[in-house]
């Protein structure tokens, strides 16, 4: 025995015993398991942490008769409502009524129209104000061509200027056709506010020329700035002289 314990190798105290793995594992005795209660098995079950979990919409199962509005975006614009109706109906009344007064000022003026605004030559004469005189006839293409812009100038200046008009048909005014010199119509003779003559211009021409005249006058301006200007006219040799129906007509 003593043999045995001299050739028993000590470790020191400092030395921890050095497990090495033999290539398996120790393990402890399993428990038996118990069975689970039934009352616990539905539990454990619904707790499962494997399971994943699901997330249901929130859906009112009481009303399932009410069908859920979803906008959807058809394409299409929803329909103007009553005043927007309304609103587009006057603006279209005001633009009808627009084209047709400018229709009626552009094209629909007629030598007839000047006629009846015009005031008589006598009165133009007498009332202190510059005067334009213009010798037409009925049947003159370029008179009625230019009634137009006749009229634009005189609504322009009525105020200021008389706007007479001699129909040279009308043998009433053979003295005035003569004192003026009137060969070709339409003439129009620009008077200042004492009667006297500061030029005409015969003929189509540009409304420049009138309105620039005009202006003239209305301002007191000592000369015209077209004295002198003839452009396409109508002779007055062609006139239909005729009897005068009303002595007192200044047309």
């Amino acid at each position: 025995m003593a043999g045995v314990f001299s050739n028993t190798v000590r470790l020191p105290h400092s030395s921890a015993p050095v497990l090495r793995s033999s290539g398996f594992s120790r393990r402890r005795p399993s428990t038996p398991l118990r069975p689970v209660p039934r009352r616990l098995r539905g539990l454990i079950s619904r707790a499962d942490p494997t399971d994943e979990a699901v997330v249901e919409p929130n859906v009112d199962t009481d009303d399932k008769s009410q069908p859920t509005s979803v906008p959807q975006n058809t394409g299409f614009a929803e329909f103007p409502s009553k005043d927007i109706n309304r609103r587009i109906a006057l603006a279209s009344v005001a633009s009808a009524v627009g084209l047709f007064l400018t229709t009626r000022l552009e094209f629909g003026v007629s030598l007839k129209d000047l006629s009846a605004y015009a005031i008589p030559y006598e009165e133009a004469l007498a009332n202190g104000l510059p005067t334009v005189v213009e010798f037409y006839a009925d049947w003159c293409e370029v008179c009625r061509e230019l009634a137009p812009d006749v009229y634009k100038v005189e609504q322009q200046y009525k105020d200021r200027v008389n706007f007479v008009m001699l129909n040279v048909d009308n043998t009433k005014w053979e003295q005035e056709l003569d004192e003026f010199g009137v060969e070709g119509i339409p003439h129009f003779a620009f008077l200042d506010k004492d009667g006297n003559e500061e030029g005409n211009v015969i003929g189509r021409l540009p409304r420049q020329y009138l309105l620039e005249n005009v202006a003239a006058l209305a301002n007191g301006a000592p000369s015209i700035p077209h004295a002198r200007v003839v452009g396409k006219y109508s002779s007055a040799e062609a006139r239909k002289v005729h009897q005068v129906a009303d002595p007192r007509s200044h047309g």
